[in-house]
Protein backbone atom coordinates (compact mmCIF):
# COMPACT_ATOMS: atom_id res chain seq x y z
CA UNK A 1 0.00 0.00 0.00
CA UNK A 2 3.13 2.20 0.69
CA UNK A 3 3.24 4.83 -2.16
CA UNK A 4 -0.36 4.29 -3.02
CA UNK A 5 -1.87 5.80 -0.48
CA UNK A 6 -2.58 9.67 -1.70
CA UNK A 7 -2.03 12.25 0.73
CA UNK A 8 -5.75 13.74 0.84
CA UNK A 9 -8.73 14.22 3.10
CA UNK A 10 -10.75 11.08 3.68
CA UNK A 11 -14.07 10.88 5.59
CA UNK A 12 -14.33 6.81 6.66
CA UNK A 13 -16.92 5.67 8.55
CA UNK A 14 -16.22 3.72 11.80
CA UNK A 15 -18.14 0.77 10.35
CA UNK A 16 -15.52 0.59 7.26
CA UNK A 17 -13.94 -2.74 6.87
CA UNK A 18 -10.20 -3.08 6.17
CA UNK A 19 -11.24 -4.44 2.91
CA UNK A 20 -13.45 -1.68 2.31
CA UNK A 21 -10.80 1.11 3.42
CA UNK A 22 -8.23 -0.35 1.22
CA UNK A 23 -10.81 -0.06 -1.68
CA UNK A 24 -11.19 3.28 -0.99
CA UNK A 25 -7.68 4.62 -0.91
CA UNK A 26 -6.81 2.26 -4.44
CA UNK A 27 -9.86 4.53 -5.97
CA UNK A 28 -8.75 7.92 -5.03
CA UNK A 29 -5.34 7.14 -5.68
CA UNK A 30 -6.67 6.17 -9.18
CA UNK A 31 -8.86 9.26 -9.59
CA UNK A 32 -5.47 11.16 -9.71
CA UNK A 33 -3.39 9.53 -11.96
CA UNK A 34 -4.99 10.59 -15.62
CA UNK A 35 -4.39 8.27 -18.69
CA UNK A 36 -2.15 11.74 -19.80
CA UNK A 37 0.03 10.90 -16.50
CA UNK A 38 0.40 6.92 -17.34
CA UNK A 39 1.31 7.64 -20.75
CA UNK A 40 4.13 10.06 -19.97
CA UNK A 41 5.07 7.26 -16.94
CA UNK A 42 4.99 4.78 -20.09
CA UNK A 43 7.23 7.21 -22.95
CA UNK A 44 9.54 7.50 -19.50
CA UNK A 45 10.13 3.80 -19.49
CA UNK A 46 8.63 3.58 -16.48
CA UNK A 47 6.00 1.47 -15.21
CA UNK A 48 3.50 2.84 -12.77
CA UNK A 49 4.64 1.01 -9.83
CA UNK A 50 8.13 2.77 -11.21
CA UNK A 51 6.47 5.78 -11.20
CA UNK A 52 5.66 5.85 -8.10
CA UNK A 53 8.25 4.73 -6.58
CA UNK A 54 11.06 7.25 -8.13
CA UNK A 55 7.77 9.86 -7.42
CA UNK A 56 8.25 8.60 -3.30
CA UNK A 57 11.86 9.35 -3.50
CA UNK A 58 11.09 12.93 -5.13
CA UNK A 59 8.13 13.49 -2.52
CA UNK A 60 11.18 12.97 0.12
CA UNK A 61 14.06 15.32 -1.79
CA UNK A 62 11.86 18.16 -2.84
CA UNK A 63 11.37 20.52 -0.04
CA UNK A 64 9.94 23.12 -2.29
CA UNK A 65 7.81 21.84 -5.42
CA UNK A 66 8.59 24.10 -7.68
CA UNK A 67 11.97 21.79 -7.32
CA UNK A 68 10.09 18.57 -7.73
CA UNK A 69 10.57 18.46 -11.90
CA UNK A 70 14.19 19.09 -12.02
CA UNK A 71 14.62 16.51 -9.08
CA UNK A 72 12.90 14.13 -11.06
CA UNK A 73 15.02 15.31 -14.22
CA UNK A 74 18.21 14.01 -12.64
CA UNK A 75 17.01 10.64 -11.47
CA UNK A 76 15.52 10.35 -14.47
CA UNK A 77 18.81 11.28 -16.22
CA UNK A 78 20.83 9.00 -13.73
CA UNK A 79 18.67 5.82 -14.50
CA UNK A 80 19.02 6.49 -18.09
CA UNK A 81 22.30 5.63 -17.80
CA UNK A 82 22.18 2.91 -15.17
CA UNK A 83 24.11 5.34 -12.32
CA UNK A 84 23.19 4.85 -8.97
CA UNK A 85 20.33 7.17 -7.43
CA UNK A 86 22.90 8.11 -4.37
CA UNK A 87 19.25 9.12 -3.08
CA UNK A 88 19.75 9.92 1.04
CA UNK A 89 15.85 9.33 1.34
CA UNK A 90 16.38 5.72 0.44
CA UNK A 91 18.97 5.44 2.81
CA UNK A 92 16.75 6.91 5.48
CA UNK A 93 13.96 4.84 4.66
CA UNK A 94 16.41 1.71 4.78
CA UNK A 95 17.73 2.90 8.21
CA UNK A 96 14.32 3.32 9.90
CA UNK A 97 12.76 4.41 12.87
CA UNK A 98 16.04 6.41 14.72
CA UNK A 99 14.90 6.22 18.30
CA UNK A 100 17.31 8.56 19.72
CA UNK A 101 16.28 11.34 17.24
CA UNK A 102 12.65 10.49 17.46
CA UNK A 103 12.63 10.63 13.73
CA UNK A 104 12.21 8.32 11.13
CA UNK A 105 14.19 9.94 8.59
CA UNK A 106 17.57 10.85 9.97
CA UNK A 107 19.29 14.02 9.02
CA UNK A 108 21.63 14.91 7.96
CA UNK A 109 23.02 11.21 7.29
CA UNK A 110 27.02 10.60 7.92
CA UNK A 111 29.41 8.44 5.86
CA UNK A 112 28.45 4.94 7.97
CA UNK A 113 24.68 5.35 7.06
CA UNK A 114 25.72 4.94 3.33
CA UNK A 115 26.94 1.51 3.77
CA UNK A 116 23.72 0.05 5.48
CA UNK A 117 23.32 -2.89 3.70
CA UNK A 118 19.71 -2.75 1.98
CA UNK A 119 17.95 -3.44 -1.21
CA UNK A 120 16.58 0.25 -0.49
CA UNK A 121 20.19 2.13 -0.74
CA UNK A 122 20.62 3.64 -3.30
CA UNK A 123 24.23 4.45 -2.61
CA UNK A 124 24.89 0.62 -2.91
CA UNK A 125 22.21 -0.34 -5.47
CA UNK A 126 21.65 0.75 -9.02
CA UNK A 127 18.49 1.68 -10.14
CA UNK A 128 15.26 2.07 -8.04
CA UNK A 129 14.65 0.59 -4.60
CA UNK A 130 12.25 -2.31 -4.52
CA UNK A 131 9.04 -0.37 -3.39
CA UNK A 132 7.78 3.57 -2.58
CA UNK A 133 9.17 4.14 0.69
CA UNK A 134 6.38 7.17 0.94
CA UNK A 135 2.87 8.45 -0.58
CA UNK A 136 4.05 10.91 -2.96
CA UNK A 137 2.12 13.55 -3.20
CA UNK A 138 0.26 14.62 -6.95
CA UNK A 139 3.18 17.27 -7.57
CA UNK A 140 5.70 14.59 -7.18
CA UNK A 141 4.18 12.59 -9.71
CA UNK A 142 3.51 15.30 -11.69
CA UNK A 143 7.33 16.01 -11.66
CA UNK A 144 7.87 11.95 -13.01
CA UNK A 145 5.65 12.40 -15.35
CA UNK A 146 6.27 15.73 -16.63
CA UNK A 147 9.95 16.21 -15.64
CA UNK A 148 11.88 19.30 -16.42
CA UNK A 149 14.52 18.84 -19.73
CA UNK A 150 18.07 19.24 -17.81
CA UNK A 151 21.58 18.02 -18.25
CA UNK A 152 21.86 17.45 -14.12
CA UNK A 153 23.36 14.23 -12.77
CA UNK A 154 23.77 15.81 -9.28
CA UNK A 155 22.35 17.77 -6.93
CA UNK A 156 22.42 18.82 -2.90
CA UNK A 157 20.88 21.20 -0.73
CA UNK A 158 22.31 24.69 -0.94
CA UNK A 159 24.04 25.95 2.41
CA UNK A 160 21.50 28.92 2.56
CA UNK A 161 19.33 26.33 5.03
CA UNK A 162 16.66 27.43 2.36
CA UNK A 163 15.61 23.95 1.50
CA UNK A 164 16.37 24.82 -2.31
CA UNK A 165 19.46 22.80 -3.93
CA UNK A 166 22.21 23.20 -6.52
CA UNK A 167 22.38 21.41 -9.22
CA UNK A 168 24.92 20.54 -11.44
CA UNK A 169 25.95 18.04 -14.56
CA UNK A 170 29.34 17.08 -12.97
CA UNK A 171 30.84 14.95 -10.00
CA UNK A 172 33.61 18.13 -9.97
CA UNK A 173 30.84 20.73 -9.84
CA UNK A 174 28.55 19.02 -6.96
CA UNK A 175 32.16 18.80 -4.81
CA UNK A 176 32.25 22.77 -5.58
CA UNK A 177 29.17 23.06 -4.22
CA UNK A 178 30.04 21.27 -0.99
CA UNK A 179 29.69 23.60 2.50
CA UNK A 180 31.97 24.55 4.21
Amino acid sequence: MEGFFFPDTYTIPRETTVDELLEIIGRNFTAHITTDMQNAFTNRGLTLYQAVTLASIVEREAVHAEEAPLIASVYLNRLAINMKLDADPTVQYALGYQADLNSWWKNPLDLSDLQVASPYNTYQNIGLPPTPISNPSLEALMAVAYPESSPYYFFRAACDGSGYHNFSVTFEEQIANACE
